[in-house]
Formats: C-alpha cells, sequence, structure tokens
C-alpha cells in the first residue's frame, strides 16, 4: 500500500546515499544535511481539502475590462470544451505548486491559470518564437530571469523555476506599469510594445482597454478572464473540471550524481512518461546534476524511490563522466560502458561522423557494465511476490499490449522484470497471475 501523503515517516537514514528530499514548495539549497530525509508536508485545512477549485477561486480579482472580447472567448471555449479540460487534466501535476506560489505573493489567483492559455499546463510547449514551457519563456527573457539553457538542461520547462521567474517577471511588470492587466500585456508582447502604444495616447487614457495594441495582447487578458469565468462555473459553460487534490502532488529529491532518467523512474516503480512530464527541463533522458542536481518525484513515490536506492546502491545506478577524444570510435565506447551508439546519442550532446567522435567532450556513461543477476525492484513495503505465468515476448509486442492481454499494469510488468525493455523478440516476461 503506497505511504499516505499527509503522513510519510517524519526521517529515515540510508547509508552510502548523498540524496535528500525537500517539499516542492521551497528550494533546499546547500542547507539540508547530505544523508538527510526529511518530510515537512502540511495538511490543508479541514475546508479546503479535496477542493483545490474552490481555493483558487476565492483569490479572483481581476475585473473585466472587454466584456464583448471575453464572451467571444467563452463562447469558444463552450464549443471546443476538450481544450480546457485536457489543460485542467494535465495541470493537476503542477497546480497545486503554482497556487501557493501565486498566494506567498498576493498577486491575483487568475495568475495561477495563466499556463492554460500559454501552453495548457504543458512543460514541452513550444512556439514558432522559441517560446518554451508552461509559461512560454523566450530564450532572451528566460536568461534575464535566470533559467539556465543548456545542452543537458532548459530551465524554462523546469516547473519550479520556470513558474517562480514567471511570477517574478509579472510581479516587475506591474511594478513598472502599476496595473495587472498592463503587466499581463506586457507579459504576452513585451514592456516595449506596451510602453509604445501608452506614448501614442498623449494625454489620454492609458489603460489596458484603451489602448492600440496587437491582436493577439489585445485578446489576451479576455481569454485569461474567459477562462477564469469558466473555472468559476464550469457547469454554465458545459466544461467539466476534474478535481485536483488541495495537497502536494510532488516532492523534491536532491541528487549528488547524474542518473539516468529510466533508472530514477524505475527505481519509484513509475511510467518514464510520467517521470518525465515531472522533470521536463532535463533536455536528455538523463538527471543532469552538474546543471541540476534537483527532481521531482510524486510525494507518494517518494519512500519507494529511497527504499530501492538504498538497496541497490547509488554508486552501482550513477552515471559518470568519460572524456571522449575527437575522432574516437563511437562503438568502442559503447562496447566498453555496454551500452549502443544510439544510447550514447540519445543521453548525451554527442555528434558522430562515420562513427567517430566529432570533438573532444565529456559524456555521461553507466558506472560499469550491466550484468545479470541485478536486484529486482521492490516496493518499499517489500510486497508479496505473487504466482506468475510467463510471455515469450513476439515480434511488435509493446508492454502495453502485453499489460491488456493479460489484465495487469505495466508498474507491474515492470517491478517483476528487471531489464523489461527494450522488449526482444524470444525473450521471456514474468506476468503477475493477478495485477
Amino acid at each position: 500500500m503506497p505511504p499516505n501523503r499527509r503522513l510519510l515517516p517524519l526521517i529515515f537514514l540510508f547509508l552510502g546515499l548523498a540524496a535528500s528530499v525537500a517539499p516542492a514548495l521551497a528550494e533546499t539549497g546547500n542547507q539540508t544535511p547530505a544523508l538527510k530525509v526529511s518530510y515537512a508536508l502540511s495538511a490543508p485545512p479541514v475546508e479546503q481539502q479535496g477542493v483545490l477549485w474552490r481555493r483558487i477561486r476565492s483569490g479572483f480579482s481581476l475585473g473585466e475590462s472587454n466584456p464583448a472580447l471575453t464572451r467571444v472567448h467563452e463562447e469558444w471555449f463552450r464549443k471546443h470544451p476538450s481544450y480546457l479540460e485536457r489543460g485542467a487534466e494535465r495541470s493537476r501535476l503542477y497546480l497545486y505548486f503554482i497556487v501557493e506560489e501565486v498566494e506567498k505573493r498576493g498577486i491575483p489567483m487568475e495568475i495561477a491559470l495563466l499556463p492554460m492559455i500559454e501552453s495548457a499546463y504543458n512543460p514541452l510547449a513550444l512556439s514558432p518564437m522559441k517560446a518554451s514551457g508552461l509559461w512560454q519563456f523566450i530564450p532572451s527573457t528566460g536568461k534575464v530571469y535566470g533559467l539556465k539553457q543548456n545542452a543537458w538542461y532548459d530551465g524554462r520547462r523546469d516547473v519550479l523555476t520556470a513558474t517562480r521567474a514567471a511570477l517574478d517577471h509579472l510581479e516587475d511588470l506591474h511594478a513598472k506599469f502599476g496595473d495587472w492587466e498592463l503587466a499581463l500585456a506586457a507579459y504576452n508582447c513585451g514592456e516595449g510594445c506596451v510602453a509604445r502604444a501608452q506614448s501614442r495616447r498623449k494625454g489620454k487614457s492609458t489603460d489596458y482597454a484603451s489602448l492600440k495594441l496587437p491582436t493577439e495582447t489585445r485578446h489576451y487578458v479576455p481569454k485569461l478572464i474567459a477562462v477564469r469565468n469558466i473555472v468559476l462555473d464550469p457547469q454554465r459553460f458545459d466544461i467539466a473540471l476534474q478535481e485536483v487534490a488541495n495537497e502536494p502532488y510532488f516532492m523534491q529529491v536532491k541528487l549528488s550524481q547524474p542518473m539516468e532518467a529510466k533508472q530514477a523512474a524505475r527505481l519509484a516503480d513509475m511510467n518514464l512518461d510520467e517521470f518525465l512530464s515531472l522533470n521536463p527541463g532535463f533536455q536528455r533522458r538523463v538527471i543532469h546534476t552538474d546543471t541540476r542536481g534537483v527532481m521531482l518525484l510524486p510525494t507518494e513515490r517518494v519512500e519507494t524511490f529511497q527504499f530501492n536506492l538504498h538497496r541497490q546502491g547509488v554508486d552501482k545506478l550513477s552515471l559518470r563522466s568519460y572524456q571522449a577524444k575527437r575522432g574516437e570510435s563511437a562503438s568502442k565506447i559503447a562496447d566498453q560502458f555496454g551500452v549502443t551508439p544510439d544510447w550514447l546519442k540519445v543521453h548525451n550532446p554527442v555528434k558522430f561522423h562515420k562513427g567517430k567522435v566529432t570533438q573532444a567532450q565529456t559524456l555521461l556513461v553507466p558506472s560499469k557494465v550491466k550484468v545479470a543477476g541485478t536486484p529486482k525492484i521492490q516496493s518499499a513495503a517489500k510486497a508479496k511476490r505473487p504466482s506468475m505465468r510467463t510471455h515469450t515476448v513476439r515480434r511488435g509486442d509493446t508492454l502495453d499490449q502485453v499489460a491488456k492481454l493479460y489484465s495487469v499494469r505495466v508498474t507491474d510488468i515492470r517491478r517483476w522484470n528487471e531489464a523489461a525493455e527494450p522488449l526482444q523478440p524470444g525473450a521471456t516476461l514474468e506476468i503477475p497471475l493477478s495485477g
């Protein structure tokens, strides 16, 4: 049984690891003891438990300066309910954290809904103008607000850093223009765009509704207000907003050594796609600790991750650096570490020409070649091994297909098969008789 999110153990220690965990609501920095795992999640007030949308509604404060345009967008969302419904489903991973950050700053709660119109809460969203992430930062603005961007990591896609940077940016714009509608307009088209529009008014009103702004910017605030109005009364618009729990969805886990994302997901007994959706800032499928040594895990998976990491050993599971020389054979490097040249490409920003490294650089590779007999992933509760049947992999099989065939979960197959992926025809999988 997974641990209750609000009743997680206060602390447990483990040997030989340099990982520390803290709530995702505050940066741990370098002050967290290296061998300490702490849980400091506080339960929300009883009247707010399980009602995050109600909490959001109570913080709305913006007016409606252009009702006609707001009605246009309300009608569009009414005719396309799937847009908001899909966005709301994606938001369940991030929304509690965003709401907490907005409340801390005392700014309008409508801003917590801004990712709905920017990216539909998709942290991998990329615009034609190269704006990226939940909050759609362009590269230059991201750099101004301290968002690292390199071949390993893009802070614009990092849920924690991008959210804080976006709110910093909006607060700066509000300080400049003295009005939240103008701040939002400047967030969309740039502060220079709004300032020029104001300068053309020459003594006339310079509020948002009065300015001659680009079409997208003119619609920007009414579109946000339309989303706000729908959240206030979704039934009136025939839109179903799935409830979002009023509690932290994730926690931060601090790692001291780089690790393959697939390995981290397995240790947490998670689907790789779900793991990556919480850690979209890492450009490669690697937790690149030299850039950012923090990853996010669902609160209910942290204990499982720590249990399995302790059991298998961080040194065995971590990646290490390898100094590749220009002209060195990719296949020889791959053979040395028990991987393929394709694995090197996926996990490193490396280029090969005719099978050779094009320039000297540091690669991340497994600490050592994997060998048979690696301990299988277990749950933190050391679940009793169920009765098993076997499945012989056929060409074209996928884990999803196999799971459906036997009415089990993909995670059940991964749990009892150390090297389940990639599936190889002729290999056998152990399938629990009950999922």
